[in-house]
């Protein structure tokens, strides 16, 4: 066993709108970090922010994606979600939409119809995650995961407890299905308590905390910071400072070139000009 250790910690320090009702800040990105980061693209963190009452659902209309997952996981307000597959739902406190845009889908992310009409507090993340080159171009998909099916599983030592989004722990298996191994844990730790967690060998980690006090290899996070850890070393050490609420995001690298632009990731610059003259024709 060898614990894991910081390489990078990043704080949720300026950020910028998505839409008119998304104010976020971007903790980490494939443009900068690249295979640091991977299987994982992006990671927006979105609030918390209190908005009016109104009458006209705020949010990102109509847009399109190919190549990668949207992964959103409410924990303050409402989301609706609409896409041209023909899929829509709704996600509250404790769910989770997990889309698979792949060859290309266009959708659009707008504030849940009653959370606009009364008003309150949006607090969310999204994620997105990387598609190996052999299924970039497969079929689109959709998961709406509410929190009633999502499993939890305690943690030793009465040190909290994990709601398993994604992956493995301690024999059970989280409630989305993924393509490649990762891992999704939405965590809600014991200030005062210490527990030590085992992450697989070669997997590239993160711990988002979104509230509280906690310590993780040799460094102290505290809100809207998130840590990145080496590949090497299986177990991850945490030393609850203060009651927590964190985000555990671990994945095996996928190890093929990443080509980007705006909503389209792919692995050549060929495919991304065939992505952006696909939308324009219509082919999504």
């Amino acid at each position: 066993m060898k614990n894991k250790t910081v390489t990078r910690i990043n704080r949720g320090t300026g950020g910028h709108w998505v839409g008119d009702g998304f104010p976020v800040s971007t903790l980490f990105s494939y443009d900068t970090q690249g295979p640091d980061i991977s299987p994982f693209l992006l990671l927006d963190y979105a609030g918390p922010a209190a908005f009016e009452p109104a009458d006209k659902p705020r949010g990102v209309e109509k847009h399109p994606h190919r190549g990668f997952e949207t992964v959103t996981v409410v924990y303050q307000g409402e989301v609706e979600h609409k896409d041209n597959a023909g899929n829509s739902g709704k996600i509250g406190p404790g769910d989770v939409q997990w889309m698979t845009a792949a060859r290309g889908i266009l959708h659009e992310e707008m504030h849940g119809r009653d959370f606009t009409r009364k008003g309150g507090t949006l607090e969310m993340i999204q994620l997105w995650v990387n598609l190996p080159a052999a299924d970039k171009m497969g079929d689109p998909r959709y998961q709406e995961i509410l929190n009633k099916d999502i499993p939890v599983a305690d943690l030793p030592g009465d040190a909290g407890h994990v709601r398993l989004i994604a992956g493995k722990y301690d024999g059970k298996d989280g409630a989305a299905e993924t393509f490649t191994p990762l891992n999704l844990w939405d965590m809600r730790l014991k200030g005062g308590k210490s527990v030590t967690l085992s992450i697989p060998e070669g997997h590239n980690a993160s711990l988002l905390v979104l509230s509280g006090k906690v310590g993780a290899g040799g460094e102290t996070l505290g809100k809207k910071e998130l840590a990145q850890f080496t590949r090497e070393g299986d177990t991850l050490t945490l030393d609850v400072q203060e009651d927590t609420v964190a985000l555990l995001m671990s994945g095996e690298p996928i190890d093929e070139p990443i080509v980007g632009r705006g909503p389209f990731v792919m692995n050549t610059h060929d495919e991304i000009r065939a992505a952006m003259n696909d939308y324009a024709a219509g082919r999504f």
